[in-house]
């Protein structure tokens, strides 16, 4: 029996199983990096490295963008990237958490993505991992981290140059990836999420508009657990307890290009 055959119950234990060996048998070493930002603030992120990267992933998480990242790496955010930051290691891929200095808003305040200062953060992070690796640079982007990913892509068209592809889960509804976007695009979505902002009909919208000429691919994740208010970090909408799916799944489209 192939495995997208299995019964639920087994594929949780396969991945809790891969969850718990990796625990013991990879580990990533956790470095905070201030990105110089011109006069104002840096972009504070927590790199997770293994040795020899095959490619490096920058992760935007969802709400205010505001980790508040502790000079130890450490955080109080429960977002799905902080829960499942160690899970990259196994793959050989460099994770790093950014953080922002500032609020950048939501649907319902108001999306502040779009600004050139947040914008240019996201230049700077990206030029700073690739002259420090020299591998391929990857964005996801989470929920409102979405949004960072698309206004980045609107313009210019080079800024995708930077970039071997990028992932979108939990997509926001105002997220619009044109076809002016040729790289790599994986949108990853649970299939219970409720958020009426972040329904799986968003993520499936920007892949079916994608010219079938391009690598373009839409992941459907099931199971977990979903607690508290439905567009936070423990609903479905955050892939609570579906952690190694949801990393496996990206991280496998990353290696496959």
């Amino acid at each position: 029996m192939s495995f997208k055959n299995w019964p639920l119950s087994a594929k949780r234990t396969h991945y809790f199983l891969i969850a718990l060996v990796t625990a013991f048998t990879v580990s990533a070493f956790g470095e905070v990096i201030d990105v110089t930002h011109s006069n104002d603030q840096p972009t504070r992120t927590l790199l997770l490295s293994v040795t020899n990267p095959k490619a490096l992933v920058l992760l935007y998480p969802g709400g205010g963008g505001m980790l508040r990242l502790q000079s130890d790496g450490s955080t109080r955010n429960l977002h799905t990237y902080v829960r499942s930051k160690d899970l990259w290691a196994q793959y050989g891929i460099n994770a790093v958490l950014v953080d922002s200095p500032y609020e950048l808003g939501d649907l319902r305040r108001g999306d502040l993505r779009y600004q050139p200062d947040h914008l240019q953060r996201v230049h700077e992070v990206i030029d700073y991992y690739q002259s420090k690796f020299h591998v391929p640079i990857w964005i996801f982007g989470h929920s409102m981290g979405t949004s960072t990913v698309s206004n980045f892509l609107k313009s210019p068209v080079e800024n995708q140059k930077k970039l071997a592809g990028v992932i979108i889960a939990g997509t926001i509804r105002s997220a619009e990836i044109d076809q002016q976007v040729t790289i790599p695009l994986q949108a990853i979505h649970h299939v219970l999420d409720a958020c009426p902002g972040t329904l799986p009909e968003n993520s499936k919208r920007i892949i079916q508009s994608r010219s079938q000429n391009l690598q373009s691919k839409l992941t459907l994740i099931d199971g977990g657990v979903s607690q508290g208010n439905e567009c936070q970090a423990l609903a479905y909408h955050g892939f609570n307890q579906t952690e190694p799916q949801f990393i496996d799944a990206a991280a496998q489209f990353i290696l496959g290009q």
